[in-house]
């Protein structure tokens, strides 16, 4: 089913999407938000740019986003797979608890604020490019994966994993003096550490075209909570 996102605002997109019982492309589209919030079974493609909180509380289904997105992509998504072939806003993966974010370019600020990994969901997000300063703020589960692809120095922006209290960040390059704070580790990543993402690189490199030995062939770093000198440290008082 194609639906024409032309004459439509946000509501009347969306009454069409989850009317649809099938999936569907939706054409045209220009900033339109929450575009397949909650969805739980078909698949969306968009071709366009869609509005903030694309695929908000999804919960199984999936989007494919053939452009650009907004700020807040998958926010506090709980199951499901978001894929853009191109660049998204800030706050991407915003408290998301499941699923899985593949973007092919870059992603804003505050990518992967408030992560957490939730029962046996495991949330992952995949970066293909750079991202902005933040990166994991507050996270508490699921693993964040930026490749720095085409991207000269270091792609992760100022503060990674600021407020890090659970999870994992995989940097590849070399960050091996990247300044962390003390309730933050920084540590090079060991082939054992690395086949645990083979997996997500891999669905990255089919969805995108590129090449899995080659990217995996570089070193990583990976920044973790020190449970030795955790956050709550900060701000509880015993």
């Amino acid at each position: 089913m194609v639906i024409d996102a032309r004459e439509h605002d946000f509501k009347k997109l969306n009454e069409l999407i989850r009317n649809a019982g099938e999936n569907c492309t939706v054409e045209n589209c220009l900033g339109q938000r929450f575009i397949g919030s909650g969805l739980d079974k078909i698949t969306v493609s968009i071709n366009g740019i869609p509005g903030n909180a694309l695929g908000a509380y999804l919960n199984g289904g999936e989007i494919f986003v053939h452009g650009n997105a907004q700020d807040a992509v998958g926010d506090t998504m709980n199951a499901g797979k978001i894929v853009i072939y191109g660049n998204a806003g800030d706050a991407v993966g915003y408290a998301m608890r499941g699923g899985e974010i593949y973007i092919s370019g870059n992603a804003g600020y505050r990518a992967g604020i408030h992560m957490k990994a939730y029962r046996d969901k495991l949330p992952v997000m995949v970066i293909g490019q750079s991202c902005g300063s933040f990166l994991g703020e507050y996270q508490a589960g699921g693993i964040i994966i930026v490749l720095g692809l085409g991207c000269e120095g270091r792609a992760a922006g100022f503060f990674p994993g600021t407020g890090m209290h659970g999870g994992k960040i995989y940097l590849r390059g070399n960050y091996k003096d990247l300044k962390v704070p003390s309730q933050v580790n920084l540590t090079k990543a060991t082939p054992e550490d690395l086949q645990k993402i083979q997996n997500y690189v891999d669905e990255f490199c089919r969805l995108f075209g590129k090449n899995s030995a080659q990217i995996m062939s570089e070193e990583f770093y990976i920044l973790s909570p020190n449970t030795k000198n955790p956050y709550h440290q900060m701000y509880v008082f015993n």
